[in-house]
């Protein structure tokens, strides 16, 4: 029984292998829209139109529910997907929630009132769209008070590591780490908000030194996505089979999700 991962590219991997480790048993179907990526720098139309688009193609590959691995999805397109266009009985769900969860110590469900937290200055790493959308601070503010949120958009990293320059993304890593620091000198946490950017988690973390705890969301995303199968499991679809599709040219997308994941990865043709 297939559940869907959709990301723009290859970050959205990060997720799938974290997912496929918690959840071993779980068929997987993953959509990488690389012919259109990255979604970072694009209007919010734009990502609205390419996510219904991929999120309607794992509904066909038999997915009931989606997780949208991509933040800018998440924070551009989920919740006009949510109000107007998820289809009855499909479930689309995003990345922001359960990040925020661990950053305020909340667990899945707590609808209390926003309380006071012991972090106080919060570093956010994220893509242009994402940054500008200010989902993270919306979905923040539901559930804590008194935390200062300094957002850093981090223009290249993506690129750089979907074209596998890592020594591109590190330089940029260090810029962009460089950029936020002079904005907000002392941070308590830092939020990797872009599924690429665990894949540079230790060069993030050497940037902002050991005092700053990192927060990633590949893991916190797989152990919230087995909660809410437990509490939800005919939200399972009837697909099989696990499969990778891509809207890109597949021979070289399955090239890059081998170095990524360093085992084969075979993408199909969306």
């Amino acid at each position: 029984m297939a559940v869907g991962i959709f990301d723009s590219g290859l970050g959205g991997l990060t997720v799938l292998d974290a997912v496929a480790k918690r959840l071993p048993d779980l068929p997987l179907v993953y959509m990488g829209d690389s012919a259109h990526a990255p979604y970072g720098v694009r209007t919010p139309d734009d990502i609205y139109n390419l996510t219904t688009q991929s999120t309607q193609r794992l509904f066909d590959a038999g997915c009931d529910l989606v997780i949208l691995a991509c933040n800018t999805a998440s924070a551009a397109a989920l919740r006009r997907m949510q109000e107007g266009w998820v289809p009855e009985g499909k479930r689309v769900l995003g990345v922001f929630v359960p990040l925020i969860e661990a950053l305020t110590e909340r667990q899945w469900g707590d609808n209390s009132p926003p309380r006071e937290v012991n972090t106080k200055h919060v570093a956010l790493f994220a893509t242009p769209a994402t940054v500008s959308s200010r989902a993270f601070q919306r979905e923040l503010a539901f559930r804590a008070i008194g935390v200062d949120v300094e957002a850093q958009a981090c223009g290249g990293v993506v690129d750089a590591i979907e074209d596998g320059d890592m020594i591109l993304a590190e330089a940029l890593v260090n810029s962009h780490v460089d950029a936020l620091k002079r904005k907000m000198p002392e941070p308590d946490a830092a939020v990797l908000g872009c599924t690429h950017y665990p894949l540079m988690a230790k060069e993030f973390q050497k940037a902002l030194g050991p005092d700053v705890k990192v927060f990633s969301q590949a893991e916190l995303v797989a152990e919230s996505l087995a909660d809410y199968l437990e509490r939800r499991p005919e939200m399972v679809g009837f697909g099989t089979t696990s499969a990778f599709l891509t809207t890109g040219d597949p021979a070289q997308v399955s090239n890059r999700a081998t170095q990524f994941l360093r085992r084969k990865i075979t993408f199909d043709a969306a």
